[in-house]
């Protein structure tokens, strides 16, 4: 993907848990850093790599340690228990310049909430692929989410 990609797409992995992670995905070129937890360690490596780092958070304490260890955005997961009224209230609090994106029950139908919130975008998981769906089904869901997302930023 990313001798493929690199030069117009930011490429990178999720699930970043470990520094070495990190130094692996460096050397493969990638320019993208998800973790689902705060591990200031794994956000400073892959800052000093010169990575854009969206780690998962839900609270505002771990919001400004992710902030503080160098993150660039912010994931909150998941999204669902909490809801964009939570969002918005922790929009409230964050630098206007962070983006948050909401990951974790984020739907072509409920987009436009978390959009409403604060959110620059979302996580997509389940609801636009699960293993085994045939590939006309992830294309339908995909062109569901784009109609979302384009219609929400109007």
């Amino acid at each position: 993907m990313v001798d493929a990609f690199g030069d117009k797409a930011l490429i990178g992995a999720g699930t970043v848990l470990q520094p070495e992670q990190v130094d692996r995905l460096a050397k493969m070129g990638c320019r993208l850093i998800v973790t689902p937890n705060i591990n200031a360690e794994v956000i400073r490596r892959a800052v000093g790599y010169g990575m854009t780092v969206c780690p998962g958070c839900a609270t505002a304490t771990e919001a400004f340690t992710a902030l503080d260890a160098g993150a660039q955005a912010l994931k909150i997961f998941p999204s669902s228990a909490f809801g964009p009224d939570y969002i918005k209230a922790l929009k409230a609090v964050l630098p206007a310049s962070v983006p948050v994106f909401a990951v974790g029950g984020v739907t072509p139908d409920n987009l436009a909430q978390w959009m409403k919130a604060g959110c620059v975008g979302a996580g997509l998981g389940s609801d636009l692929y699960r293993a085994g769906q045939p590939v006309a089904r992830t294309a339908q869901q995909a062109a569901a989410f784009v109609k979302a997302y384009r219609e929400a930023v109007k």
